[in-house]
């Protein structure tokens, strides 16, 4: 599963991110991550992977759509 837009957006929520933070734990540039989050500009799939690689090291769980349910985060428990 690749993490989508606005889940990075709510996972950043759930943490008390900024972008800038984001960028930071992803080693990415800020541009990268805001245009990907405003859905601006497609990114490659090694920007995505670092994107979700940092939030699941923060703590957050990404759900996938199941059963007609949409896809969503949230922190991991433990």
């Amino acid at each position: 599963m690749s993490i989508l837009p606005r889940q990075s957006r709510a996972a950043r929520e759930l943490l008390g991110w900024t972008q800038a933070n984001l960028a930071e734990a992803a080693t990415l540039g800020l541009a990268t991550v805001k245009n990907f989050e405003s859905e601006r500009r497609e990114t490659t799939p090694a920007n995505l992977k670092a994107i979700q690689r940092a939030l699941e090291e923060a703590g957050v769980e990404l759900i996938p759509a199941k059963g007609g349910k949409g896809v969503g985060v949230r922190l991991k428990n433990g």
